[in-house]
């Protein structure tokens, strides 16, 4: 019997009506999906029934379970599976692909954000701890708006889909979990320079409770100046400006954020 690894933030969904949910929420016009940590194979042999599956699985015990389960699908190149850390790739195939996982807490935001910046990904639909999901998700003005909501809502359409209990979990996690799907309408080098605008985003919610014009470490004038354009208050605060707010104070001050 395959128990759970704790230094994999391993935590096996068990509930066949979720599962069905998951694969219910993928786009109809899907190719070909990309999986992280298939875990006991259960969410990958719905995702079968809809297209060839990839999957990445960092667990040696598993990688070999999920052999002896899924032999005639690899036998018959349905599946691919390799036994690889996802968060050391960049790029999770060479095609176009939509991304399925139930995703480690403790990873979950890097491989985001790596299948957003990865041009082949038309988006995903994962499961992550509640309180992340409600991140990528924010709307501009709610209090979890932050740099991953900026992110996410400048290239996709975004959705929290549903929650999942601890139950629903062997062994139950400590945390309400949460399906969303991202599906992508744009590219991030149709907006900005991406490393460079990180970067600036992190100045921006360094402190978010703070008013933004002492985040951003430039001559004040320069910004009052700047915020009168934009029609800003000068004492607003991070988690109040919207995606093409943030996006128009960067053009003006890219210079201190791009790489020299």
């Amino acid at each position: 019997m395959i128990k759970a690894k704790k230094q994999y933030g391993q935590n096996f969904l068990q509930d066949k009506e979720i599962l069905i949910k998951i694969t219910q929420a993928i786009p109809k016009d899907t190719k070909k999906i990309v999986e992280i940590g298939p875990g006991l194979g259960d969410l990958t042999q719905e995702l079968l029934k809809i297209s060839p599956v990839k999957a990445y699985e960092i667990d040696a015990d598993l990688i070999g379970f999920l052999r002896d389960k899924f032999q005639k699908e690899l036998k018959e190149r349905k599946l691919i599976l390799l036994h690889q850390d996802a968060s050391e790739i960049s790029c999770f195939d060479e095609s176009k692909y939509f991304l399925v996982a139930n995703l480690p807490y403790y990873v979950a935001s890097k491989l985001i954000l790596q299948a957003l910046e990865d041009e082949n990904c038309q988006g995903l639909v994962v499961m992550v701890q509640k309180e992340m999901a409600l991140k990528f998700c924010a709307e501009s003005g709610s209090s979890d708006f932050g740099a991953l909501g900026v992110l996410s809502a400048m290239i996709c359409e975004r959705k929290i889909l549903f929650d999942v209990s601890p139950l629903c979990f062997n062994p139950p996690p400590k945390v309400v979990s949460s399906v969303m799907r991202l599906i992508k309408q744009k590219e991030f080098k149709q907006m900005c320079e991406l490393d460079s605008f990180k970067s600036f985003l992190r100045i921006c919610f360094k402190s978010p409770r703070k008013q933004l014009l002492s985040n951003l470490k430039v001559e004040k004038q320069r910004l009052l100046e700047l915020f009168g354009d934009l029609k800003l208050k000068e004492n607003v605060r991070p988690h109040e400006l919207c995606v093409n707010s943030y996006l128009k104070i960067y053009e003006k001050l890219k210079d201190k954020y791009e790489r020299k």
